[in-house]
């Protein structure tokens, strides 16, 4: 696989703006984990239940389901939406139809989440983001929570990291 580079503020934002402007569900699945870090089976495995929009601070709750189990304990959370996840998260409350929040990727009994994976870093490579893949917004996320001084803890919390030792080998380091 090589070294997963985290991608730069200036390039969040440019995919984020052809995210809105394209507006359909793959683009929310990608300003999704743009703006939350978390793992792109996570989030193909979401249903729409689990996106809280009417709580104080809006929510998306990650747990397991049978068609998508959580890789550790740890990834167990609740993750706050804000910027273009938000947005995401409120696009797909308004227009799926299905309990699931992605349904292309749950139409069996597990989610698809390479196809999901192959679909999406295809268009980022097609858009000129060829040095990125889906799992480098989980280390932008860490590096923008290190450069906002979050606590490491909250950190790992919100990244769903069994330990520091795994979530700091994330982004820059």
């Amino acid at each position: 696989v090589g070294v997963r580079l985290p991608i730069p503020p200036q390039d969040i934002q440019a995919i984020q703006k052809r995210c809105v402007e394209i507006d359909d569900d793959l683009r929310w699945l990608i300003a999704l984990v743009s703006d939350t870090g978390m793992r792109l089976a996570e989030a193909t495995g979401l249903l729409v239940e689990d996106i809280k929009l009417d709580a104080e601070i809006s929510f998306i709750s990650i747990k397991s389901h049978p068609w998508r189990p959580l890789k550790t304990e740890s990834s167990r959370r609740d993750i706050p939406l804000v910027g273009m996840a938000l947005w995401s998260a409120q696009r797909i409350r308004d227009v799926t139809e299905s309990k699931f929040a992605f349904p292309r990727y749950n139409l069996s009994s597990s989610t698809s989440t390479n196809s999901a994976s192959a679909t999406l870093n295809k268009w980022l490579k097609r858009e000129g983001f060829e040095h990125y893949t889906m799992h480098s917004f989980r280390h932008s996320l860490r590096d923008r929570l290190r450069d906002a001084n979050c606590p490491s803890d909250v950190a790992d919390q919100i990244g769903g990291w069994s330990n520091k030792t795994v979530g700091e080998g994330y982004g820059r380091g």
